[in-house]
């Protein structure tokens, strides 16, 4: 059985990590063997990179950053993604080729041709087989992340470079997802994110859980342990 690759996208806030865990326990509590696993810091080099890339004290040209998100990706890609898909594992990604299209393309402003070059030249080739884009307004966005950068239950203490760029900055990000989706709709499903967790949570399932079904990395029926 070939391997199935999902791939999870998103604005800064848009809590696309926390739907990749709690769909992980449900996987794993549904007897459905899935890597999980993101960009940056997917491999042990990726997690170097990580932590360089997103230090808000650190100043990174807008090239390098392209760059070093490329090679954690090529990195990602042949050493992790490719071999659990070609072993015909579910591998399901936080970010992947189109947070580069979105946030080094439309965001940092370089050339579609140049960001469609560099992307082929780190995955040669490899594109999910559906991505899932968790959507939500700017200002909602930027409520989240300053109450989980400053309050009582904040899951980090500082908030990292791509937290602190303009709203402006934000809004060419989410706008180049929008237009993907629209681009691609057999491949990206849009999910509105503005509610409660577990509203998002059960639209991401309503989605998935066919699609896990006719790929079959899942048993063909409708009733799975909550």
């Amino acid at each position: 059985m070939p391997g199935t690759f999902i791939t999870f996208e998103g604005i800064d806030g848009s809590g696309k990590s926390t739907q990749l865990r709690l769909l992980g326990n449900f996987l794993k509590a549904n007897s459905c063997d899935a890597l999980l696993t993101r960009e940056p810091g997917g491999t042990q080099l990726g997690l170097r990179l990580r932590a360089a890339l997103l230090d808000a004290a650190e100043e990174v040209d807008p090239l390098t950053e392209l760059l070093v998100f490329v090679a954690d990706r090529a990195q990602h890609v042949r050493r992790l993604v490719r071999p659990a898909l070609d072993a015909g594992r579910l591998v399901i990604s936080d970010r992947y080729a189109d947070a580069t299209v979105a946030y080094q393309g439309a965001g940092r402003g370089f050339s579609t041709g140049l960001i469609s070059q560099i992307v082929q030249l780190a995955t040669e080739g490899l594109k999910p087989d559906l991505t899932l884009l968790f959507d939500l307004t700017i200002e909602e966005s930027t409520n989240r992340t300053a109450r989980r950068s400053t309050g009582k239950t904040a899951t980090r203490i500082t908030r990292d470079r791509l937290d602190i760029e303009h709203a402006d900055f934000h809004a060419r990000v989410r706008d180049a997802y929008l237009q993907i989706a629209l681009a691609e709709p057999e491949r990206v499903k849009l999910i509105d994110t503005s509610g409660p967790v577990e509203q998002t949570q059960a639209r991401l399932k309503e989605i998935i859980l066919p699609f896990l079904q006719t790929r079959g990395h899942m048993a063909m029926t409708s009733e799975f342990k909550l």
